[in-house]
């Protein structure tokens, strides 16, 4: 029976409304851990492990990789800390093949100018200058996954170095490889007669039922759109080609 692509567009907002309240779960005990000012590494970092590693290594699990990347002086001593984790990864030209999680150490790699200027990233400066969660992407992440990936990302705040108010003093997040999205929403997009595009706000595609749609690619404006309610995704649809289902 075929579907509607309401329907699936109800669909994409359903899976990212779980990441973004898995990240909303993950925040308040990050906030509760540094809400006492300045803190060793291995204390914020045993606190996000608990948290994420379990996600990581579920079956068939949804994130990439997850973690929070602390701004100022919440870590003592540092400008800038990652605690983040990858999850299982399958023939990545960087690490290789794992079975088990892996933490990623940015001082054993040469990335110096990320580290720099990361803050001016999109994953980072649209919750800073919104104090909203986003979404960046479709991507490929060459820091990590060597793959098509989406970024969610979510500001967390602490107490200002001043004691007046709080600020934001980094983002927690999860990446989504773009991949397990196919795996998960391919089948129900191929259900609905026309040909389907999801598409991010800049209108690029995310995944597509349509062969010449490549991922990340500009697509052509189509007759009609179904927001995907709560993302910056919409479904376009497509005419239905002559004696298609």
């Amino acid at each position: 029976m075929s579907r509607s692509a309401r329907e699936v567009a109800g669909e994409v907002a359903d899976l990212f409304a779980g990441v973004f309240d898995r990240l909303r779960a993950w925040r308040g005990p990050i906030e509760q851990v540094i809400a006492g000012g300045s803190l060793r590494a291995a204390e914020l970092d045993a606190t996000v492990a608990d948290l994420v590693l379990p996600r990581l290594v579920e079956p068939d699990p949804l994130l990439a990789g997850a973690g929070f990347i602390a701004d100022g002086e919440v870590v003592r001593g540092r400008d800038v800390h990652f605690a983040w984790w990858l999850g299982p990864l399958e023939d990545n030209p960087v690490l290789g093949s794992t079975t088990e999680p892996t933490r990623l150490d940015l001082t054993t790699r040469g990335y110096t100018e990320y580290l720099r200027d990361f803050r001016a990233l999109e994953w980072y400066a649209i919750p800073a200058t919104t104090s909203h969660a986003h979404v960046t992407g479709p991507f490929v992440d060459h820091l990590c996954t060597c793959d098509y990936i989406l970024t969610l990302t979510m500001p967390v705040h602490g107490r200002a170095a001043d004691g007046d108010g709080a600020r934001m003093v980094g983002v927690v997040g999860a990446d989504v490889a773009v991949r397990t999205l196919e795996r998960r929403l391919l089948s129900g997009f191929l259900d609905v007669p026309e040909p389907l595009a999801l598409v991010n706000a800049d209108g690029r595609v995310v995944l597509s039922t349509e062969p010449t749609l490549q991922v990340g690619q500009l697509a052509a404006t189509w007759s009609a759109d179904e927001p995907c309610e709560g993302t910056p995704f919409r479904v376009l649809v497509g005419p239905a080609a002559s004696g298609s289902r």
